[in-house]
């Protein structure tokens, strides 16, 4: 009997009673792991009510809605497409953040860590009830993982801070609940995310979808393409083309429940299914597309054949009120962007709502089933994506989502070429040659000209291409080039005979400029 009682004593020495006075890392943990159990909870809760519930997807909304322009460009310039990638990491680690410091409250004054906690859940119910199209069902997520985070905060933090005479938990068993917990919330969470993206995903009705053959075709002549190793593609794939825009869940959209409004300043509203789209004649056109935040060099920019329907012929059904000047379209998840009438309107620009990409349906990411795409703008202001609104309105009167943030309202493109051959830093032979892209929409390149080291101009080869719409590419032979490292540098000139200018801007407020370098070494 004595030998046992020394054995119980043993044992209980080596697991103590957790008090709130010590093991802070266990408390801590214990915070990361109610955090993660209500944000896990909240997201496989919004795979039952739809995706507006997610707080993950409405507070990173929010985060995008209020960054500082010169914030989002640094995060474009960095992560390129990957931005909403860095944007998930950074709210993970916030997460983690703000659960060790719900640990920490909680163990110096009881229920100070669960108040913390429940103001989390209300910022993540106002982040999801001010998210466009919302409804009180979409509460339902963030309400129940908040009370389930608390909940186990709540009694896992009391058992631990119990009097030896109420049993408290030993160390053991308290990490062994905190790290249970902290399992279901991430194990609930990816589940629930995944699930939102499966569920809503409709790949067969898109797969089988009959798009009718355009009436008007695009004829892309022979040699768009320069023959050097390296260079981009004159034609983007749908895969590798840039998708810079404001979701954070790609939206997957029925397309028999899809349906476009055009209203506001018109003689007559009309409403149109993706049956009365594709009815009408269907136009084929090789457009560039730009994102606004492209650095100089950038690859924020890409080039597609796109089917629809001229913009100009629904607005002139609808009968335009003389006084409009701007046409303010919404997307599926609240994005909307304003756009000059008259680029709507003119007969000479390529202005659409398109319905293919390549000669495939639009993929999801690119704003299946129909988007915007009109030349010679930013995408800022035209090429909204899983488009479901169109309001004739006045630029006096309704700003698009990135104007009040910073960025001019009309955005049209500026003169751009880019070096794509030599790599930067590359080593090449005495005898190189130098190639790459331009574009100036709406005027067309007649000229790109290359100098290295500061020396003379020479005016390089230019690719063949469909119309003015489309970037070009170009290409220059450079020979006896001494040994040792040099920079190139391009400038294009438009059908205008406008230089492109050498004065370098940042990408805000109206899209970047200055002439790009290419920095290379010759072999010996």
């Amino acid at each position: 009997m004595p030998s046992s009682s020394r054995r119980t004593d043993s044992a209980d020495a080596a697991t103590p009673p957790l008090t709130h006075r010590s093991f802070t890392g266990a408390w801590q943990l214990l915070g990361v792991a109610a955090t993660a159990l209500a944000v896990g909870i909240a997201e496989f809760f919004a795979w039952l009510t739809g995706p507006l519930g997610s707080p993950l997807t409405a507070v990173g909304g929010v985060v995008v809605d209020f960054v500082p322009a010169p914030v989002k460009d640094t995060v474009i310039a960095v992560f390129g497409t990957g931005d909403k990638i860095f944007l998930f990491v950074a709210m993970a680690v916030g997460l983690v953040v703000l659960g060790l410091l719900v640990g920490v409250v909680e163990r110096r004054r009881r229920r100070m860590g669960i108040s913390l906690l429940a103001a989390l859940g209300l910022v993540g119910l106002a982040a999801v009830m001010t998210r466009a199209g919302a409804d009180a069902v979409n509460a339902v997520p963030v309400i129940v993982g908040t009370g389930a985070g608390l909940a186990f905060l709540s009694y896992a933090g009391g058992r631990a801070a119990a009097p030896a005479a109420d049993n408290p938990l030993d160390r053991r068993k308290f990490l062994q609940l905190s790290a249970g917990a902290l399992t279901v919330g991430v194990v609930a969470g990816a589940v629930g995310r995944w699930a939102v993206s499966a569920a809503r995903q409709v790949p067969d009705m898109r797969a089988a979808l009959g798009i009718p053959t355009p009436v008007a075709r695009e004829t892309v002549p022979a040699g768009t393409q320069v023959p050097v190793a390296g260079v981009e593609p004159w034609l983007t794939p749908a895969e590798d083309f840039y998708r810079i825009d404001t979701a954070l869940r790609v939206p997957h959209i029925d397309v028999s429940q899809w349906r476009l409004r055009i209203h506001g300043m018109v003689d007559r509203e009309i409403e149109l299914t993706f049956d009365d789209l594709i009815g009408r004649p269907l136009h084929e056109r090789a457009v560039t597309l730009a994102c606004v935040s492209n650095q100089v060099g950038g690859d924020l920019v890409g080039n597609a054949v796109w089917t629809g329907v001229p913009l100009r012929e629904l607005l002139a059904e609808a009968g335009v009120s003389p006084d409009a000047d701007m046409v303010l379209s919404t997307s599926e998840d609240g994005f909307t962007a304003g756009t000059p009438l008259s680029a709507l309107t003119d007969e000479k620009r390529t202005a659409m709502l398109a319905v293919t990409m390549n000669g495939e349906p639009l993929p999801f990411e690119h704003g299946y089933p129909v988007r915007m795409v009109v030349s010679g703008l930013y995408g800022y202001v035209s090429a909204t994506k899983w488009l479901v609104d169109l309001e004739v309105t006045r630029f006096d009167q309704a700003e698009g989502y990135w104007t009040p943030r910073g960025w001019s309202a009309e955005g049209p493109i500026k003169m751009s070429s880019r070096i794509d051959v030599p790599r930067e830093h590359a080593s090449v032979d005495p005898n190189t040659t130098l190639a790459g892209s331009a574009w100036a929409q709406n005027t067309g390149i007649t000229a790109v000209q290359v100098r290295v080291d500061g020396g003379a101009w020479r005016d390089a080869t230019l690719a063949a291409v469909p119309s003015e719409d489309t970037w070009r590419q170009w290409s220059v032979r450079i020979t006896d080039l001494p040994a040792g490292s040099h920079m190139a540098e391009v400038r294009a000139v438009d059908a205008d005979g406008q230089v492109q200018t050498s004065e370098r801007a940042r990408p805000d407020p109206n899209g970047s400029s200055g002439w790009h370098e290419r920095a290379f070494t010759v072999r010996s």
